[in-house]
């Protein structure tokens, strides 16, 4: 069970508080509590961006309390919601540091940020997680169909809180494989274009002979 006050305690610790006041912002976000603070179940929206998402950045800390971040990309739909508190992803064979395994089995506690350049959009999810080994019918269904990865294990993720950023200062960029589908559309009209002036030309040709 949470035990704070309100699910944006989560990151708004007193002492956060106290420079929020010291600095203008309390005031607003103390409205932001009033309302009950940030969400603490996936809604309906955040599944559906969740389920956009090519990449996600995981941030876990130590027992020493180190901090340490590691990406996770896969075909969009590899990060799937299983329920309306949790997350499941297929951790891939990489480097095999396992720091992030390390960490979450001193700490539990973690945090997801994902963005989406395109959109301009950025969401942060404060909660816990932990790595599942040796559940084939766990990594059955979260493995992406047909993507050439080897699995190694599973990670869950329970939310506590998650916030929506605004758009300022995020770049604005498209994947590769938008930019080259919108290059084929663009080639594929000029083509069609090419064609009817071509047939046009023919046209006007069989007129001005008549």
């Amino acid at each position: 069970m949470n035990a704070h006050a309100f699910t944006s305690d989560v990151a708004f610790t007193p002492t956060v508080k106290a420079i929020q006041a010291r600095k203008g912002s309390r005031q607003s976000y103390a409205r932001v509590e009033e309302r009950g603070g940030w969400q603490g179940v996936i809604t309906p929206d955040l599944a559906a961006f969740i389920a956009l998402q090519t990449s996600v950045f995981l941030s876990t800390a130590n027992s020493d309390g180190q901090p340490y971040i590691q990406h996770r990309g896969g075909p969009a739909g590899f990060l799937k919601v299983l329920d309306d508190k949790t997350i499941g992803f297929a951790d891939f064979s990489g480097n095999r540091q396992f720091i992030t395994q390390g960490n979450l089995t001193d700490n539990p506690q973690a945090f997801l940020f994902l963005i989406d350049y395109m959109l301009r959009q950025r969401i942060k999810i404060w909660g816990t997680a932990r790595v599942v080994e040796n559940d084939a019918e766990l990594m059955a269904k979260l493995m992406p169909r047909d993507y050439k990865a080897r699995p190694e294990q599973v990670i869950l993720f329970t939310v506590s809180a998650w916030d929506a950023n605004c758009p300022q200062h995020i770049p604005q960029r498209f994947e590769a494989a938008d930019v080259a589908t919108a290059l084929g559309e663009r080639d594929r009209r000029i083509e069609q274009l090419e064609q009817e002036v071509l047939r046009l030309k023919a046209a006007s040709k069989g007129t001005d002979e008549e």
